[in-house]
């Protein structure tokens, strides 16, 4: 491995043509999108990208879309979608069609706020939060390879302002800005990343904060999506944090492995090996969304030691049955990823349509410890809103307890007495 001390590793140049093509074709706007599902089952079939099953009716997909209303949602929520992830769609409303294409109850969401968990008075610069004391989310892109209907950052990902200052409520009349935070404006020059002035600035400000608070151990790099920077920008990021020896590890999260596959190459996965240790979570929803294509970039990570765990978010009408999370699950740990967190989803304003009851997430959970070995179950989280983190949720076992013993049920729904 090379000294961290003495310069970036040279970077050897190998074509990923096949990742760059599909951004060339993103599909944004009304018009790309039903032309687009036209040829979405001639799509993978000359690309020999594998789903569960041949069969789509391309027409009625495309007789589906309501131009007014799409341009619409379009218009206040950007789209972006890979042709390889909508050549995953089998039919309208199915699990694929649910997360990528924009639905008018998006704009019906009346009861949920843009930032509930208070990310903004937690940004003590731009491209941070700062919510727990030993680690820090580091925001170093704003664009993803896909726009999900359900993100959590619906207000910042895809809009063209997300990269200038924030307009952050003053520290002091914040009661949820955590007393530990503090930094000093003496932003650092760090000249070797070449890039425009706004973007280096960006960049620049969290890594001097970083660089400032020694009390910073894991540091997850998000946006957006990190790899959706270059391969080269990526490195440069990487190898400045590394220079901080109070950092201990760097998690990256990416939906790409499962939107963009292609974007894992050899290049970038021996460019991420230098900075061990080093972790990456990813985002799968649905057994669908684990094809070939991305079985290999999961497998070209493991293979560079990078360990993967999966934040799967429970979605309304996409994976909120036991028998799906099962088999997700199940699917995951055969392609060496781990099963992380179960998110039930934040309120974020235009989501709503998404959130299904903390009961079925509970029930969910509870199926699941019958079902699965325990490295295929995750966590149930819930992140709280006005900024005060995450809290596991767990199924009521214990039915009754005092002093000396408890009354305890099993997945089986039979109850034992536990003495102390």
């Amino acid at each position: 491995m090379n000294d961290k001390k003495t310069g970036l590793m040279e970077i050897i140049n190998i074509s990923s043509a096949r990742w760059q093509t599909q951004l060339k074709n993103v599909i944004h706007t009304h018009s790309q999108l039903s032309d687009s599902l036209n040829y979405s089952l001639n799509y993978r079939t000359s690309n020999h990208i594998t789903t569960h099953s041949p069969d789509i009716d391309a027409s009625a997909l495309k007789n589906s879309i309501n131009k007014d209303i799409l341009e619409k949602v379009i218009e206040k929520y950007p789209m972006r979608i890979t042709p390889y992830y909508l050549s995953l769609i089998r039919s309208v409303g199915d699990a694929i069609w649910k997360q990528a294409v924009p639905d008018v109850s998006e704009l019906l969401d009346t009861v949920n706020i843009d930032d509930p968990l208070h990310e903004e008075p937690q940004s003590p610069v731009p491209s941070i939060i700062h919510r727990y004391p030993d680690r820090v989310i580091f925001l170093v892109s704003n664009i993803c390879a896909m726009y999900c209907r359900h993100c959590m950052r619906k207000r910042k990902v895809g809009i063209n302002n997300t990269l200038s200052p924030i307009n952050r409520v003053d520290k002091s009349t914040q009661t949820h800005f955590p007393d530990h935070l503090s930094y000093s404006h003496n932003i650092n020059n760090y000249d070797e990343l070449d890039w425009t002035d706004k973007k280096k600035n960006y960049i620049s400000q969290g890594l001097s904060y970083i660089g400032q608070n020694k009390n910073i151990r894991d540091v997850i790099l998000s946006g957006g999506d990190p790899l959706m920077l270059s391969t080269e920008d990526l490195d440069r990021i990487l190898f400045s944090i590394r220079q901080f020896d109070h950092v201990e590890t760097i998690r990256i999260h990416t939906r790409v492995l499962c939107t963009l596959p292609f974007r894992i190459t050899e290049n970038l996965a021996s460019v991420l090996e230098k900075y061990h240790p080093i972790y990456i979570n990813t985002h799968f929803n649905h057994p669908a969304e684990i094809t070939d294509e991305a079985a290999t970039a999961c497998s070209m990570l493991a293979r560079a030691g990078i360990p993967l765990g999966c934040q799967t978010v429970l979605l309304r009408g996409v994976n909120d049955t036991p028998e799906i999370m099962t088999d997700l699950m199940r699917t995951l740990i055969k392609i060496r990823v781990k099963p992380y967190y179960l998110h039930h989803p934040d309120a974020v304003e235009g989501t709503a349509h998404f959130r299904p009851s903390l009961k079925v997430g509970l029930g969910i959970m509870k199926a699941l410890r019958g079902s699965l070995t325990g490295i295929a179950i995750p966590q149930y989280m819930i992140d709280l809103p006005g900024g005060y983190g995450k809290v596991p949720m767990l199924p009521d076992y214990i039915k009754s307890k005092d002093d000396n013993k408890a009354v305890v049920e099993n997945y089986q729904g039979k109850t034992c007495e536990y003495i102390f």
